[in-house]
């Protein structure tokens, strides 16, 4: 027994390798970027310690106190070696021997007390325009500069007299590099857009799951009362939609609702103006989705469903017919009470999978008109992997998507309790 368990192990490894690395990885990977700030502007690897003006304002927000940002702003002036060698090429090395003797490394605080100095010496800089740009030459300033160690960086910082209080709110800002923060979960829960995608997200699934699994019992059961060769070739056609590749099929109903398309060409001679029936409103926007979404989702529910109805003997169909039974009454006591397990599983199926699907949406309206087609999932998408800004966020566009896999969990848990799961795969009562 126990080599036949082994033997059993050692075929599923394969399959446990492909699940582990296909589900798993890319769900834990999720998680873990969720939590940290990573963008195209931070990267995936180390950064630096760089202060631009645009961090100031920044940096108020934090609560950084207006005396050190006044410090951090500021400029100081050092007579250093890099200056004197500038000073000896733009005024001459006689000046620059002088000013290196009387004030070598001396520190001014503005630019006047360090023209004041050369203005006193001997070999003075007689043009007080080129006093000036002289004391330029010796002007630093911690804006703009880049620390590759985060010693140097605030060493810094607190030569430029900055508020000792303040520093870590001026090193985590000044971090080019991603951290880790929960700061993507308090952004998502605070924005308006946020709950404007769950809306959508909540109407998106409802009616096009509704349509899906409700067109597709009717084309099951309509077609499994049809001749079977008739059937067959509707049942075909009719899945041509799931086996289309979706920008093709999407191309022919943008063909279909253009102002120039087959919809308001037969309309025009109606007195009917050309519009974009896609576009124009937000509700023919939903409609369009809904349609295109409906017709892929119910194609496979009405393959499924014909399956599953064909399976039931046909002896308590004839046995029904012979009591007397309508089709109504067939339909609604014995088809439908033997496909909870079919209608339990496409359900499931098509929630996940509408929760996490938006190639429709994107490829037909791309959130439009106004966001007001804009769904969860094509939210993380826009998030991280395109924008206008051209800064992808990845931490907060994964922080979208693992709400997805929380919401897509806990409505599975729901199903299962819902259609009763353990009762549908336990024994036969006849065999327990």
């Amino acid at each position: 027994m126990k080599h036949i368990s082994w033997l059993g192990v050692g075929f599923l490894t394969p399959a446990l390798l492909i699940v582990g690395f296909l589900f798993f990885a890319p769900v834990v990977m999720t998680a873990v970027f969720s939590f940290t700030n990573m963008s195209t502007a931070t990267g995936i690897s180390g950064g630096d310690y760089l202060l631009s003006p645009n961090n100031l304002d920044e940096m108020q927000a934090h609560g950084v106190s207006q005396k050190t940002l006044d410090a951090l702003a500021d400029t100081t002036y050092q007579v250093d070696d890099h200056g004197l060698l500038l000073l000896a090429q733009e005024f001459g090395t006689e000046i620059a021997n002088e000013l290196k003797e009387r004030h070598n490394n001396d520190i001014f605080k503005n630019r006047g007390e360090l023209e004041r100095a050369l203005k006193d010496m001997k070999h003075r800089i007689r043009s007080p325009r080129d006093r000036k740009k002289a004391a330029d030459l010796f002007g630093t300033s911690i804006l703009n500069q880049r620390f590759t160690s985060k010693v140097d960086f605030i060493t810094a910082v607190i030569q430029t007299g900055a508020v000792q209080a303040d520093i870590p709110a001026v090193t985590s800002v000044a971090y080019t590099g991603w951290q880790w923060t929960t700061n993507n979960f308090k952004r998502l829960f605070s924005l308006p857009a946020t709950w404007r995608y769950a809306l959508n997200t909540l109407a998106y699934v409802t009616l096009t799951l509704v349509f899906n699994i409700g067109f597709g019992l009717f084309l099951a059961i309509s077609t499994f009362y049809m001749p079977e060769g008739f059937a067959n070739t509707f049942r075909t056609i009719w899945f041509l939609p799931r086996i289309l590749p979706p920008v093709l099929y999407v191309l022919m109903w943008k063909w279909f609702t253009w102002d120039t398309g087959f919809l308001s060409t037969i309309l025009a001679p109606l007195g009917i103006p050309a519009q974009n029936w896609m576009m124009q409103t937000s509700t023919h926007a939903w409609v369009t989705i809904i349609l295109i979404n409906g017709s892929v989702g119910a194609s496979l529910g009405m393959i499924l469903f014909s399956s599953a109805i064909r399976s039931i003997p046909a002896s308590m169909l004839h046995a029904s017919e012979v009591d007397g039974a309508s089709r109504f009454q067939q339909i609604r006591h014995i088809i439908l009470p033997q496909l909870r397990w079919p209608i339990l599983f496409l359900t499931s199926y098509e929630t996940l999978s509408l929760l996490a699907s938006f190639e429709h949406i994107l490829l037909t309206t791309d959130g439009g008109p106004g966001k007001s087609t804009e769904v969860w999932a094509l939210a993380a998408f826009h998030t991280a992997l395109r924008n206008y800004s051209g800064n992808l966020q990845y931490g907060y566009g994964a922080a979208f998507a693992l709400i997805l896999v929380a919401i897509g969990i806990a409505a599975s848990l729901v199903y299962m309790r819902l259609f009763n799961f353990r009762d549908l795969v336990s024994k036969p009562r006849i065999e327990r």
